[in-house]
């Protein structure tokens, strides 16, 4: 019984002095600023439209959070600004047509069955009055997505528009996933 308290009570008292607490921890943007400005993200991807999805999902990050109330830049001491690197499209692996077996498409046919998505972004956190970086990071996520399906005899021909629709889902579930990644790397607190 003695080797047991004795056991919580240095558990107890050697916890608090590292940097884990218990329950939620104090987050906070670096420089302890309660204000950011997220202007929308720059694009320099051929794909038309996307930036809103990115800044879209850092905004609810924050609104959500509540580390730091998002205001005009004008108001702001602090500019989140983020870039859209890259996106890349890869196709998975492909299906052939055995002779015979789809006999509505050519012999040989090759199908993609799926694709691959890859996505880079970079933020910079920068403080207005003297044009400081405050916080810089580089995210990366990636996610798979089925082609649309060929080969049955009644439909045997793809839907541009499914592939599109997936794709974007894709991208708006992506840019979810990296923003809170940015979000949670730019406040933590050690």
């Amino acid at each position: 019984m003695y080797r047991l308290l004795s056991v919580l009570l240095l558990f107890t008292t050697a916890l608090p002095a590292c940097a884990y607490r218990y329950g939620l921890s104090h987050r906070a943007l670096p420089g302890g600023y309660t204000q950011i400005a997220i202007p929308v993200f720059t694009n320099v991807t051929p794909d038309v439209g996307i930036e809103m999805y990115f800044t879209n999902a850092l905004i609810r990050r924050f609104a959500r959070s509540q580390v730091a109330r998002v205001t005009d830049k004008e108001l702001a001491p602090v500019v989140l600004e983020g870039t859209i690197r890259k996106i890349e499209v890869q196709p998975g692996p492909a299906k052939t047509n055995a002779p015979g077996q789809l006999p509505t498409l050519p012999d040989n046919a090759v199908l993609t069955t799926s694709y691959r998505l890859v996505m880079t972004a970079k933020l910079i956190l920068r403080r207005k009055s003297d044009d400081k970086t405050m916080w810089e990071g580089y995210f990366t996520n990636e996610t798979e997505y089925f082609a649309p399906q060929v080969g049955t005899p009644i439909v045997n021909s793809a839907n541009a528009t499914y592939n599109q629709s997936a794709r974007q889902q894709k991208i708006a579930s992506l840019a979810e996933e990296m923003m809170a990644e940015a979000h949670d790397r730019m406040t933590e607190n050690f």
